[in-house]
């Protein structure tokens, strides 16, 4: 049934990677469908002029040059103060422009991004922000940062992500996967055919897509090599923008180097196996177009902590070694891995849509409730 909503639903997300602003799209996608209007906006832009690209080009930089620093940096803002630290920072900067891009007709507000989210929260909890706000997790794992106080729910990827929200006293629930429809299976060897003599892919080779994120960044030239060894499929490397990397591994011949990818639904349906090294949004397309998943040589922090949650849920095995991995491809290709997973992701399926969560005719509150027990009105039903 088509909901009219009286104003729209204000999404945040940020221009850092595409998983945040990937979520973002898909959810504005869905809320229009339902005839539920929004208006995004990237985080980035509501901090002081050239922050905002600052902060995108030291992340970018940092995961490049000091992977290790990231993870470091992680397990630093775990901890109370500097998450604290973090979030009264971000409030801060982005609070008045935030107030002003939501407005006064807004029906929600909904962040995929955790300091926009630390943000709306503190606005939430001094009441300042009179409208129910939602944090969408973008990944299986969750970093205290993503938790925010004053947030009325977080939408988490799986039940797994949504007790670890509910373990720091956060209200949560889980939701189906929010990824575009594009990414379904293959239908047929024919349609795999034709979409591999458009990509210009080998017709008769099993591919291995290798995912590094929209910047190409981690260990993605060993990964190539390490599955190029096993010999059983053929290494297709998206490296985003990272035409350094791109270069490298074409002089190399030791697999197909792709730049940026504007048909990631047709090269998946092309491959026979993902291999990633991030867990975030590009895993879960991966499997919604029914082809295994495999972790191998994660990104420190966040990367490494979405295949430890991945493995454990049995949506992704983690091998450790060049040894390992031979056998987690040789399992993926055989379909054994494949039907587990498919098995687990299509479970997720019957949890509810983000969507409709958030567009419930009854979601908005008479007035602020307390900050911890304030929930979209109905949402508990779901849990």
């Amino acid at each position: 049934m088509t909901v009219t909503a009286p104003g729209p639903v204000v999404i945040f997300s940020a221009s850092i990677g595409a998983g945040h602003d990937g979520a973002a799209r898909e959810l504005a996608r869905r809320l229009a469908e339902r005839g539920i209007p929004s208006v995004r906006h990237d985080f980035l832009d509501m901090l002081p002029a050239g922050l905002g690209a600052t902060l995108r080009d030291a992340y970018a930089r940092q995961l490049r040059t000091m992977p290790a620093s990231w993870g470091w940096l992680l397990d630093a803002m775990a901890g109370p103060r500097l998450g604290a630290g973090a979030g009264g920072l971000s409030a801060g900067l982005a609070a008045t422009r935030m107030l002003a891009a939501i407005g006064t007709d807004a029906v929600a507000v909904v962040s995929t991004y955790p300091l926009a989210s630390q943000v709306l929260g503190r606005l939430r909890r001094s009441g300042r922000l009179a409208v129910p706000v939602a944090a969408v997790m973008t990944d299986p794992s969750v970093h205290p940062l993503c938790v925010a106080g004053g947030v009325d729910v977080h939408l988490a990827p799986g039940r797994a992500t949504a007790e670890q929200i509910h373990a720091m006293d956060a209200p949560a629930l889980a939701v189906s996967p929010i990824v575009d429809p594009a990414f379904r299976p293959v239908h047929d060897r024919a349609e795999r055919d034709a979409v591999r003599r458009r990509l210009g892919l080998p017709a008769d080779e099993r591919l291995a897509v290798v995912i590094a994120g929209s910047w190409g960044v981690g260990d993605v030239e060993q990964t190539a090599t390490d599955i190029a060894r096993t010999g059983a499929a053929l290494p297709v490397v998206v490296c985003g923008r990272n035409e350094t990397l791109r270069g490298r591994l074409h002089r190399s011949g030791s697999a197909i180097a792709l730049g940026w990818v504007d048909e990631m639904p047709s090269l998946l349906r092309a491959a026979d196996v993902a291999v990633h090294n991030a867990g975030g949004l590009s895993s879960v397309e991966a499997l919604a177009s029914g082809i295994p998943v495999i972790s191998y040589r994660c990104l420190p922090g966040h990367g490494a902590a979405n295949a430890a949650v991945l493995a454990a849920a049995r949506l992704s095995p983690w091998p450790g070694t060049p040894g390992e991995l031979a056998a987690a491809v040789q399992s993926a290709l055989s379909g054994a891995a494949a039907a587990v997973q498919q098995e687990v992701f299509a479970a997720s399926g019957a949890d509810p849509d983000a969507a409709d969560v958030i567009g419930l005719p009854d979601r908005v509150p008479a007035h602020p409730a307390p900050a911890r027990r304030t929930l979209f009105t109905r949402a508990a039903s779901y849990f």
